[in-house]
């Protein structure tokens, strides 16, 4: 049976403006480091970057490895360091999440794990796309079941699609054995869907904004940097990049089209370690 999903009352014909952030990595400890990098300070910088734009954002998408140590604390770090923007914020798990304990820890006012999201003229569906034990990801016939399943309850909204991992290769070897291991198959079913217009994801700690020409128009495929490391884009081996962390605005249009932008923190604060061969 479908769940009842989380509604947002929005002006006829307004846009849903919504910020996502993925990736951070957190400790228990918040002065721990990953690869040279205090993911802790790296996600206050990307808040407060995204708190001085002053974006008027209607919610916070939150997609996936908020933990870096699977500590219930670490959770309850990303939720208070989130609390000042007083945005609502939606999350799913990524391959470092352990899905049971985020969910015990993910709590507060404005957190929530519900996997539809109806705002304005959109409905937001929030995947999982995890395979525990593992860092790939499979997007399995009861989630694509969920997407079917929603969008015939909602035929009339226009529809994004969010997971953690890349359904799409990236083009870096490494990181690509990681993918999405069905994400062919996927995109070729949303794009039989017509009220399908994006994918949105994290995981893979860079940018990247493509379309897929499907039977219906084309669909945006985004990838959004992480809150901590960056990997460097089109490495064959394990490679960290110099650019610092970032996060996405996306503007959703009541006619299906969207806007949207990476954004970096500002600066050269955040220096990885550049000899690291892994984590």
């Amino acid at each position: 049976m479908l769940k009842e999903a989380i509604s947002y009352s929005l002006a006829a014909g307004a846009s849903v403006r919504i910020v996502q952030v993925t990736d951070p990595h957190l400790f228990a400890d918040p002065s721990a480091q990953l690869l040279g990098v205090n993911t802790a300070l790296s996600l206050e910088s990307v808040l407060n970057t995204i708190k001085a734009v002053q974006y008027p954002a209607d919610f916070m998408l939150a997609t996936g490895d908020i933990s870096q140590d699977y500590s219930g604390e670490s959770y309850h770090n990303f939720v208070r360091a989130i609390a000042p923007l007083d945005f609502p914020c939606h999350y799913l798990p990524g391959n470092h999440d352990d899905p049971r304990i985020m969910r015990l820890n993910m709590q507060g006012p404005n957190i929530y794990g519900q996997q539809r999201i109806l705002a304005g003229s959109w409905q937001i569906i929030m995947l999982d796309s995890t395979v525990r034990g593992k860092p790939g990801g499979h997007m399995a016939d009861s989630e694509i079941d969920l997407i079917k399943s929603a969008v015939a309850d909602q035929p009339d909204r226009h529809t994004l699609l969010v997971m953690h991992h890349n359904p799409i290769l990236v083009k870096c070897q490494w990181l690509d054995q990681h993918c999405m291991d069905n994400g062919s198959d996927f995109i070729e079913q949303v794009s039989q869907i017509p009220q399908v217009k994006g994918l949105l994801w994290g995981h893979v700690h860079q940018q990247l904004d493509k379309k897929h020409l499907g039977p219906h128009g084309a669909i945006s495929l985004m990838a959004t940097p992480s809150t901590c490391i960056q990997f460097k884009p089109l490495s064959s081996y394990f490679s960290l990049d110099a650019l610092q962390p970032g996060y996405r605005l996306l503007e959703l249009k009541a006619d299906g089209s969207m806007l949207t932008n990476v954004y970096r923190v500002p600066g050269d604060k955040f220096f990885p370690d550049r000899g690291a061969r892994g984590y």
